[in-house]
């Protein structure tokens, strides 16, 4: 068993085949729905979570895990080790890592384990790779100190490329930061973005979804390829194995991975998105 255990949140998207002989705790956002409130991909599937918000004509919220959430994980796994590291979304995007911050805190001043809270400054496998990196890391046997090393790294490496089927979830999230020139753009595009250190930025757009498949894929080469690739989607599995199937022309299939948003992403971003998430080549 590894002597560091890893922390990151439902954002990070990583598949459970992904996490096979992986020690990672996950600890789950939540969406609020009519007043209720649901676990990040535990009490509602994504499928699920659309056709409940069709019925309804209040938008649903969402929230980063509480910070007593997170200090009862911490003191839960100081029990079997001293080195944690919590690695989470991009600050800017979510509240998440400060949630996490302050209850590291907490726990520390009443126990001598060592946890350290990272910003991946990312959404989705791009945060997931950063924590299979550490996952994998602490499986060989490295300590606390050089895993972060190897994650501090590796933080400029991970790459989010995405296509929207509409900028309508997005925009009401307010979260498209200089994204937002493209909501004046025509309907019948496919908006193209990607996340940077945090920060939404506009690739562009599609006039049809083939053409923005065939854009992503060149964004992709053009950035280089890592050895490992996820392809990401909301609610968009015959587009996500289209666009696996462009990738396996490059890659070979075990090195591509499919990963599918939770209703908290879905909130945001809305169904039919399609993206490749990655680590670029040092």
């Amino acid at each position: 068993m590894a002597n560091v255990k890893i922390v990151t949140d439902s954002l990070a998207d990583i598949p459970p085949a992904l996490m096979q002989g992986l020690d990672i705790t996950i600890i789950p956002c939540t969406v609020q729905v009519n007043g209720r409130t649901y676990r990040d991909k535990l009490d509602l599937k994504i499928e699920d979570f659309y056709r409940l918000i069709a019925t309804t004509s209040k938008p649903p919220t969402t929230s980063n895990p509480a910070v007593g959430v997170f200090e009862e994980t911490y003191r839960q796994l100081a029990r079997a080790t001293r080195q944690i590291i919590s690695i989470h979304v991009a600050s800017s995007l979510s509240g998440t890592w400060n949630s996490a911050r302050l209850a590291a805190q907490t726990v520390k001043q009443n126990s001598p384990v060592m946890i350290e809270v990272i910003d991946s400054q990312q959404l989705s496998m791009a945060q997931g790779w950063l924590v299979v990196l550490a996952a994998r890391a602490a499986a060989r046997g490295h300590n606390l100190m050089e895993i972060i090393e190897l994650v501090e790294a590796a933080r400029a490496r991970p790459r989010l490329i995405a296509m929207l089927d509409t900028l309508d979830y997005a925009q009401r999230s307010g979260r498209l930061g200089k994204a937002a020139s493209l909501v004046g753009a025509r309907l019948n595009i496919k908006p193209l973005l990607s996340i940077t250190r945090g920060e939404v930025l506009p690739l562009g757009a599609a006039r049809t979804q083939q053409h923005a498949l065939a854009r992503l894929m060149q964004i992709a080469l053009d950035q280089g390829l890592g050895e490992e690739i996820a392809v990401v989607h909301c609610y968009a599995d015959v587009l996500a194995r289209r666009l696996k199937q462009l990738l396996m022309a490059r890659l070979p299939e075990q090195r591509i991975t499919i990963a599918e948003t939770g209703p908290v992403s879905g909130t945001h971003v809305g169904p039919g998105v399609v993206g490749l998430a990655w680590l670029a080549p040092n």
